[in-house]
C-alpha cells in the first residue's frame, strides 16, 4: 500500500486509463450489445407497425441523449464513480442511495449482464443449429463461460479492459455499417414495398407504447456508462460531456439505418418472428456467407458485456467504500490495482441469475427498476440547479431537459402499470423497499455479525486487496 510523508499507510488509488477514445468506446460499445440484434422484432411487436417503430427508435435516441446531458452536468459536480449512487446519496441522502445501490448490485446489475451474456451465447451459437433453436442448457452454459472470460479480464488488468471494449467497438460498428450499406443498395433497387402505409396497425395502448419503450430503451442502454467510472476518465470535466455528444448521436443515427436496412430485407411479419433479426438479415442478403452475421452479433453482445463489467462493479466498489455494501468490495488488487473483490461478486449474482433467466422478462424487469432510479437522479439534478447554484460547473444544461426526461422516466415507470397492471410490479416495488428492512439495522445502527469481520480478513489475505480510496 505504502506510506505517505508522515509515515503512515496510504490507501490503493483506482488509475485514470481512460480517454476521449476509451470514453466514446465504452460508451457506444456497451450501447450497441445485444439490443439492435434482438429488439426490433419486440418493438415491432407491441407497436404494430414498421413506422411508429421507427418513431420509437428515434424518441428513444433522443430520450437517451437528452438524458446523458444530463447525466454529463452531474458528473462534473459530483466528480465520483458511481453513476446513479454516487449522485443520489449526494443529493437524496443514505437510505435512498442504499436502496439504489442494493437493488442494483443484487438485481439489475447482474439481471442486465444476464440478458447481454444470454444475447452473446444465442448468437455464438447459432451457426451451430441452423435447422432448430439451440438448446438452453448450451446457451446458458456459453453465456457462463463468457462472464467468467471477461470476470478475469477485468480483474486482471484495466488497461487490457479499455483496449478490449475498443477493439468490439470497431468490430460492431463495421457489422452495422454492412447492414446499412445492404439496405441502402436493396432501397436503390426499389425494394420498398414494406414502406407503404407503414402506420398502418399501429398500437396506441399505453401498456404497448410502454413495452416498446423499455425494449427499445434496452438497445440505448450504456449511455450512462461513463458516469460510473468518473474517477478514471482523464479530464472528467471536458471528456465526458464530449464524450456523450459524440458516441449517442452516432449510435441513434446507426440504429435508425439498420431498422430501415431489416425493413428494406424483411416484410414486418418476417421482423416479428424473426429470433435473432441480424442473422435473419444475413441469411436474406449474404446467402451462404449469413454466418457472419451470426458471429458479428455475438461479438458485439460480447463487447457490451465488457463494458457492463467494467463500469458496473464499480458501483459495487463505490458502494462499499461509501459504508453500504461489505468492506471487502471497497478493496483492489494490491497489484494491479481493479475492484476484483466486487467484480467476483457480481459475477457470482450473474451466474446465480443466469439459471432462471430468459431474454425479455430481463428486459422489462431491468427497464422499469433502472427508469424508477434514473428519475431519482434526475430530482437530484433539479434540486442542485434550484438549491446549489453556486457549486462550480464546468458544463451546465438548461433546466427543462432533466425536467422533460423526468417527465419521461415517470411515464415508463407508471404507463404500463396503470394500463396492464400485473403482480411482477408489485414484486419489484416491494424488492426495492425491502432494501429498507436490510438498511436500519446493518447500515444506520452498524448491527454486524463477528463472522463477517474474520471472513473480511481472510478474503483479504486470499485476494491479495487492500482498502482503496477516491482518485481524486
Amino acid at each position: 500500500m505504502g506510506e505517505d510523508m508522515d509515515g503512515k499507510p496510504t490507501k490503493l488509488h483506482l488509475k485514470s486509463e481512460v480517454g476521449l477514445v476509451g470514453g466514446i468506446s465504452l460508451i457506444a460499445g456497451v450501447m450497441i450489445g445485444s439490443g439492435i440484434f434482438m429488439s426490433p422484432q419486440t418493438v415491432l411487436l407491441n407497436i404494430g407497425s414498421p413506422g411508429a417503430g421507427l418513431v420509437i427508435w428515434a424518441c428513444c435516441g433522443l430520450l437517451a441523449m437528452l438524458a446523458s446531458l444530463s447525466y454529463a452536468e452531474l458528473g462534473t459536480v459530483i466528480r465520483e464513480s458511481g453513476g446513479e449512487y454516487i449522485y443520489i446519496l449526494r443529493t437524496s441522502g443514505n437510505l435512498m442511495a442504499f436502496v439504489m445501490a442494493f437493488t442494483s448490485i443484487v438485481v439489475v446489475r447482474p439481471t442486465s449482464l444476464t440478458g447481454v451474456a444470454l444475447s452473446f451465447a444465442q448468437n455464438a451459437v447459432a451457426p451451430f443449429y441452423l435447422e432448430c433453436q439451440p438448446p438452453v442448457v448450451v446457451v446458458k452454459w456459453v453465456a457462463a463461460i463468457g462472464i467468467l472470460f471477461l470476470t478475469i479480464v477485468n480483474c486482471l488488468n484495466v488497461r487490457s479492459s479499455v483496449a478490449l471494449t475498443v477493439f468490439f467497438m470497431v468490430v460492431k460498428f463495421i457489422a452495422l455499417v454492412v447492414i446499412v450499406i445492404g439496405g441502402v443498395v436493396l432501397l436503390a433497387q426499389g425494394n420498398t414495398a414494406n414502406f407503404q402505409n407503414s402506420f398502418e396497425g399501429t398500437n396506441l395502448n399505453l401498456s404497448a407504447i410502454g413495452m416498446a419503450f423499455y425494449q427499445c430503451l434496452w438497445s440505448y442502454d450504456g449511455w450512462n456508462n461513463l458516469n460510473y467510472v468518473t474517477e478514471e476518465l482523464k479530464r472528467p470535466e471536458v471528456n465526458l460531456p464530449r464524450a456523450l455528444m459524440i458516441a449517442i448521436p452516432m449510435v441513434t443515427v446507426l440504429y435508425l439505418l439498420v431498422n430501415v436496412s431489416y425493413l428494406a430485407v424483411m416484410t414486418p411479419r418476417e421482423l416479428a418472428v424473426s429470433s435473432a433479426v441480424a442473422v435473419t438479415w444475413g441469411n436474406k442478403v449474404l446467402g451462404g456467407w449469413g454466418w457472419v452475421m451470426s458471429v458479428a452479433a455475438a461479438l458485439s453482445s460480447f463487447g457490451s458485456l465488457n463494458g457492463s463489467f467494467f463500469s458496473g462493479g464499480r458501483v459495487c466498489f463505490v458502494a462499499a467504500r461509501e459504508g453500504h455494501m461489505p468492506d471487502i468490495l471497497a478493496m483492489a488488487h494490491v497489484r494491479r490495482l481493479t475492484p476484483s473483490p466486487a467484480l467476483i461478486f457480481t459475477t457470482v449474482i450473474s451466474l446465480i441469475v443466469l439459471i432462471p433467466g430468459d431474454f425479455e422478462g430481463i428486459v422489462n424487469f431491468f427497464s422499469f427498476t433502472a427508469w424508477f432510479f434514473y428519475g431519482v437522479t434526475l430530482s437530484g439534478l433539479l434540486y442542485l440547479k434550484i438549491k446549489k447554484r453556486d457549486l462550480p460547473r464546468s458544463y451546465t444544461v438548461p433546466i427543462i431537459i432533466p425536467f422533460l426526461v423526468l417527465l419521461a422516466a415517470v411515464f415508463l415507470v407508471l404507463a404500463p402499470i396503470i394500463d396492464n397492471p400485473q403482480i411482477e410490479y408489485l414484486y419489484v416495488t416491494l424488492f426495492i423497499l425491502s432494501g429498507v428492512l436490510i438498511y436500519v439495522p446493518f447500515i444506520h445502527y452498524k448491527l454486524c455479525p463477528g463472522f463477517l469481520n474474520k471472513l473480511t480478513v481472510f478474503l483479504q489475505l486470499f485476494l491479495e486487496v487492500a482498502p482503496a480510496d477516491k482518485n481524486l
